[in-house]
């Protein structure tokens, strides 16, 4: 069997979108959780609501304001998305327009409640937490967000409290804090064990591995649930690999590009709940949801992936 190129990965990814987009969007998130035969559901810890492991990040993706282009291509990327059987779309006041993008495509199709939606609260203060959440809840059109967290625990302390206020009052369904670097790991680990959130998010990627250390375990030992940012280390390492064949031996979990090999790499760790790579193409998003389908890598199989990307 002859290796991948570049090439045949722009065939396979054009193949590929024809699929999702000819299919029937199905109904997901909150309210019904039936999903696209495939794709596989992790339980979330805190409840053991079903979550599709493969989702979608909007950090500069959707950051595209106005510009009907922007829209009508992103429209496809979540058509994309719920057709595969996916949900969990991740945003932050943060990524500038990107809330407002998604809840905008959201109602236009007619989508909210196919949607795992989560966003974050990024402010210091109660009164500017407040606001700034009530902010993210009318630009998204969500009369409830699914998850709200801690962007990168910016006055945590304040913030929890209020995100379990909301939680018990019912406008939020679950908690979380994030963060983007491995040098924050041991606050990240030490509100993990104070606060038991909901969920945590952070990075991890085969060339960025330090997660496996503590915070992953911690996640499994302590019922929480984990959301995977930057699953191509930020985004570098998917451009060097892609210029690379494709190990062969990726077609044993049934891996036809870098994308799927890279994201299953990820969803291989079982504390893992939902992955998030971000994209602005319905062809990338097409490639990313084959990523939860099949089987993913064993222990051997992991060590050859990171040796295949220099991690």
């Amino acid at each position: 069997m002859r290796s991948r190129r570049p090439s045949a990965r722009r065939d396979f990814l054009q193949r590929a979108l024809m699929l999702p987009l000819a299919m029937s969007v199905p109904s997901l998130g909150a309210s019904q959780q039936k999903s696209t035969p495939g794709m596989e559901r992790r339980a979330i810890p805190s409840t053991g609501e079903p979550l599709p492991v493969v989702g979608c990040g909007t950090w500069r993706t959707f950051d595209v304001g106005d510009d009907p282009n922007g829209q009508a291509r992103l429209a496809e990327v979540l058509k994309v998305l719920f057709a595969a059987g996916g949900s969990a779309i991740d945003s932050s006041p943060m990524y500038g327009s990107s809330e407002a993008v998604a809840g905008t495509l959201l109602t236009r199709l007619d989508a909210h409640n196919k949607a795992f939606v989560a966003t974050k609260v990024w402010t210091q203060g109660k009164a500017a937490g407040i606001a700034q959440m009530e902010e993210s809840m009318r630009r998204l059109q969500q009369p409830k967000i699914d998850l709200m967290q801690v962007h990168n625990l910016v006055d945590w302390r304040t913030q929890l409290a209020t995100l379990r206020d909301w939680k018990a009052r019912g406008r939020i369904r679950y908690i979380g804090i994030t963060h983007y670097t491995s040098g924050a790991f041991d606050e990240v680990a030490s509100v993990m064990r104070s606060e038991k959130p909901d969920f945590v998010q952070i990075n991890y990627a085969a060339d960025d591995r330090d997660a496996e250390q503590r915070i992953l375990p911690l996640a499994r030992d302590l019922g929480i649930g984990v959301v995977i940012n930057q699953p191509f280390g930020g985004g570098g390492l998917l451009s060097r690999v892609g210029k690379t064949p494709l190990p062969v031996w990726a077609a044993d979990i049934g891996c036809t590009t870098w994308a799927q090999l890279l994201l299953k790499f990820v969803l291989a760790q079982p504390a893992v709940t939902v992955v998030i790579p971000g994209t602005g193409r319905p062809e990338y998003m097409a490639d990313n949801v084959q990523a939860g389908v099949g089987p993913y890598p064993d222990k051997a199989m992991c060590k050859r992936i990171v040796e295949a990307v220099g991690g």
